[in-house]
Parts: C-alpha cells; structure tokens; sequence
C-alpha cells in the first residue's frame, strides 16, 4: 500500500482501508450502487456525507480527509482464484482500485481514464 500511495502521491493518514464482511458489503452495496450483492471494493469520499469507517474529516495537520476504502477479503479471495493471482496483490490491487475512486476517478463515467491510469500503475507495481 505504501508503494502505491507513493506513486498518487497520498499521505498515510489521508484514507482509511477497513475489511467488512461479505453481508456487510452486500448492505453497502445495494444501498449505494442499487446492486443486491457483495463486491469487493467500495470507496466512500470523505465529501459525499455517506457513512464514513472513520471519525473526522480532517487530517492532524488540517490538510483534507480523503475517505474510506472497505474490502471485503472473502470477495477478494474468489477474486484471487478466478483471476489467478495470490490474495496479497489482490488486496494491493483493490486498494489501489479504491484510491483511485478516493481521488475522484470514476470508470464508469470517465471514458477510460481510470482503467488506464490503473493500468499503468499496476505494471509499475509489479501487480499486472
């Protein structure tokens, strides 16, 4: 995580990553995408006044909160398998997913502009 947070240039204590339940994420999912079923990543921007896994929107030195990645580990997991990768860069994978939603890129509306960026980050970090 530190490597990627490097390369977006994201201090440590700008997000918070927190590992949910797949029940936990079916709920979250449903409520905010309308999708009645777990997923593996959802980040939730410190602006948008949905629940936040963290207190407080500011960070120690004031600078701005970015938001809260939740990973659910078991979709993570049957993510690992079917893609054929090990859990531990799925996790890193996933986070850097959740990031860049954090940083305001959204693939499904951007015309492919986060899936190249993480594109490219990935290989760079070794999780192509």
């Amino acid at each position: 995580m530190a490597r990627a947070q490097k390369e977006l240039r994201i201090p440590s204590d700008a997000l918070t990553v927190c590992l949910v339940t797949d029940a936990e994420m079916a709920r979250w999912n449903r409520a905010y995408r309308g999708k009645p079923k777990p997923t593996d990543v959802l980040s939730f921007r410190a602006e948008t006044g949905k629940p936040k896994l963290r207190s407080g929107q500011k960070r120690a030195n004031g600078d701005a909160y970015l938001g809260d990645i939740a990973i659910a580990p078991a979709v993570a997991r049957r993510n690992a398998e079917k893609f054929g990768c090990t859990f531990e860069d799925e996790m890193r994978i996933l986070i850097l997913h959740g990031a860049l939603h954090l940083l305001g890129y959204d693939h499904e509306t951007d015309n492919g502009q986060m899936d190249r960026r993480e594109k490219r980050l990935r290989t760079k970090l070794g999780l192509a």
